[in-house]
């Protein structure tokens, strides 16, 4: 965190604008909030966190009474989540665009850490599924005027089926030749989507996408219900708020359970765990599915959000981008990979009145941690241990 500190300082002079928070907030406050999150995302590793998601109160009762010197992960849990919650009315649009923005490749970063980070798997061209999944939604929203929670599921689907159909087809290979398939697999559908003229109106996109609604009692002509569209940025916000809750829980059930762990053992060593009798093909396959059903689901809200899509939103240099947050924060890490989206997406807005001095330290920055730290900002709490025992 010093040595962090120290290469950001000379960018810490000029308040850049924008992203007031409450109209009094300077840049030395954000990076003290930026630390202290860091710090938080930090305590919750080191309990092992989100361990009360899956178990008993009282188990989680003890577990707090015998760990004196660490703030319980209840308490961790309520403030993180009320400050999050609580963060669209302390800001303003810039920063809840930011906010959203960050929180889109949170979903993407946790689905791609199942691939990555659980099975061992390299995965270049998930940018794909995203692109699948906002195309879906765009397509059922635009032609046949579906609901988006109808949509939500579908194009979560329709990316598990892509992934699914190339995966069949691929998941015996490995390592490079692996990596090659997916990112021909992304070139693939960016032309499909770019060329097919009748479906997806090809670059230049489709536009009159509808946003998320809900709907609620109109009692002023008697007891009616009456659909209202979420158009107001501070109130799409709290929609990707509960994909991120749904994707965090999700993944994490999946990374401790038995298929978990079947994902980890294929990580390990693919060979001693066919050998053991784990199906390392179907697991496999099965991890690609699910990482692509979670792009899927971020893809749909994206197109809800932007309410327009086209081929230059889902290149090569977004997967790559998705991958650094992965491997930035540790892969296989939930608590890292939040906190990659947040370096990676974050930080260079904060410091966008530097573009080119910015992209400099995050150069660097980048190279430092490669070369001392590997294994990511916040590794999984069960790698650290094996690598004490």
């Amino acid at each position: 965190m010093v040595w962090l500190f120290i290469l950001l300082w000379p960018l810490l002079g000029v308040k850049p604008e924008g992203l007031e928070i409450a109209g009094t907030f300077n840049v030395w406050w954000r990076i003290a909030l930026g630390c202290s999150f860091i710090l938080f995302l930090y305590q919750l590793n080191k309990a092992g966190a989100f361990k009360f998601i899956s178990r008993p109160v009282s188990a989680v009762a003890g577990s707090m009474k015998s760990a004196s010197s660490v703030v319980p992960l209840a308490v961790w849990f309520v403030i993180g989540i009320g400050c999050v919650a609580l963060l669209p009315q302390l800001t303003g649009r810039y920063a809840q665009d930011v906010a959203i923005n960050c929180m889109i490749y949170v979903c993407l970063g946790l689905g791609l850490n199942v691939v990555v980070g659980l099975a061992g798997m390299l995965d270049l061209g998930y940018i794909a599924f995203y692109g699948i999944g906002a195309y879906t939604y765009a397509i059922l929203s635009v032609q046949f005027q579906l609901s988006f929670w109808i949509c939500l599921p579908i194009s979560a689907a329709a990316a598990g089926l892509g992934a699914w159909l190339i995966g069949y087809c691929s998941m015996r290979m490995r390592g490079d030749y692996l990596a090659i398939v997916t990112l021909g697999f992304a070139e693939i559908c960016r032309m499909v989507l770019n060329n097919w003229m009748s479906l997806t109106n090809g670059p230049n996109g489709i536009t009159g996408i509808k946003a998320p609604g809900f709907y609620w009692f109109d009692f002023t002509n008697g007891m009616t219900l009456e659909h209202l569209w979420l158009k107001k940025l501070s109130l799409v916000y709290y929609v990707i708020l509960l994909l991120v809750v749904f994707t965090i829980i999700a993944v994490y059930r999946l990374q401790h359970s038995r298929i978990g762990r079947a994902w980890e053992a294929i990580r390990e060593d693919e060979t001693a765990a066919e050998v053991m009798g784990v199906p390392t093909f179907y697991m496999k396959l099965l991890a690609y599915c699910t990482g692509a059903c979670f792009g899927g689901l971020a893809g749909a809200f994206y197109a809800a959000r932007m309410r327009f899509v086209s081929p230059e939103s889902f290149t090569f240099l977004e997967s790559a981008m998705v991958l650094s947050m992965v491997v930035l924060g540790g892969m296989g890490s939930i608590p890292g990979v939040i906190l990659g989206a947040l370096a990676l997406i974050a930080l260079p807005e904060i410091f966008r009145e530097f573009e080119l001095y910015r992209m400099l330290v995050f150069g660097g920055v980048m190279t430092l941690m490669m070369l001392f730290r590997p294994q990511g900002l916040l590794p999984p709490t069960r790698k650290m241990r094996a690598g004490k025992d």
